[in-house]
């Protein structure tokens, strides 16, 4: 055969054997992207946040370890019934225009526990209203709570011993004028904190019903027990102690014909629930301050009346 024939034939079988290495050469490596456990950059999973830092309790982040959510009781206990008086506690916020002598917010001083409820904007003054409509801040309590230095028809120094410091010394004058005219006083229960007005509440609700409790008993934070400046009294003996028939009684006569000389009202007076949303108790004082308690007692007023005045 022609020695160039032969040439060519030999140069056709190199440039076909190159060919085939070349398409073959990556079959004995083992690493194709199909096969070598890397997982394609449009596979992978979104969404995942591993950039927060675990929390310090071991709690899912924005739950606490009890499975808690932050705040969660304080937010739903605002808008929750009351278990045992069914009444919704107020988280609206209150009117805003200011009553000057009252201290409270908003115009009305209804005490129809129905009508919109006002938050006091100034709980510390002395004619603060506080009734079924007109409440205290949340957990309000007096910064100058002491013990009057007059007796009680119990022995031990609890909390309901106290008011604040203006009104306990009034109340002293007001026992010992009472006493140089023959009448010996004798206190039942002062200040009470929210928390315990909510648990007396509910045991009257328990044991009267809703409908009766609410004429002698305020919720929690309408309570003017909770101001430091109301005061039950009785007789030294505790006879009819925050009783019915404490009215009549030589003392609730003193009282009711007394009591303002010193700064001081009988709240709930006969005759006016329709006004101040409670039945008549001749052993509840509030103190008002002289000029204030003058002022009802000579127009025959109830608070709720006084404060709509002015």
């Amino acid at each position: 055969m022609n020695k160039w024939i032969w040439a060519a034939l030999i140069g056709a079988a190199i440039v076909i054997g190159g060919t085939y290495m070349v398409v073959t050469g990556n079959s004995d490596t083992g690493t194709s992207s199909a096969d070598s456990g890397e997982v394609p950059a449009s596979t992978e999973v979104q969404g995942q946040e591993t950039d927060k830092p675990a929390q310090a309790d071991g709690s899912t982040d924005g739950v606490k370890a009890d499975g808690e959510k932050p705040d969660q009781s304080a937010a739903e206990e605002s808008g929750k019934p009351d278990s045992a008086s069914g009444q919704q506690q107020d988280s609206k916020p209150a009117d805003t225009k200011p009553n000057t002598d009252s201290g409270n917010s908003g115009s009305g001083t209804s005490a129809n526990e129905g009508d919109a409820v006002v938050t006091a904007a100034q709980p510390n003054r002395v004619t603060v209203l506080v009734n079924k409509s007109h409440r205290l801040p949340a957990g309000y309590e007096p910064d100058d709570l002491v013990y009057p230095d007059v007796p009680f028809i119990f022995s031990e120094k609890s909390d309901k011993r106290k008011m604040r410091r203006e009104a306990a010394d009034a109340l002293k004058l007001l026992f010992d004028a009472a006493k140089k005219d023959g009448i010996e006083l004798a206190g039942v229960s002062g200040y009470r904190s929210e928390a315990r007005q909510k648990t007396l509440f509910n045991n009257y609700v328990e044991r009267d019903g809703l409908e009766q409790a609410s004429r002698y008993s305020a919720r929690p934070g309408f309570s003017e027990h909770q101001t430091g400046l109301a005061m039950d009294v009785s007789g030294k003996a505790g006879k009819c102690a925050a009783e019915d028939c404490f009215a009549g009684t030589d003392e609730a006569n003193w009282l009711a014909d007394h009591a303002y000389e010193y700064g001081f009202i009988i709240r709930y007076p006969e005759n006016k629930e329709q006004v101040t949303g409670y039945k008549y108790e001749a052993w509840h004082l509030r103190y008002v301050g002289t000029d204030t308690a003058a002022a009802i007692q000579t127009a025959g007023l109830t608070l709720e009346e006084y404060t709509e005045q002015q």
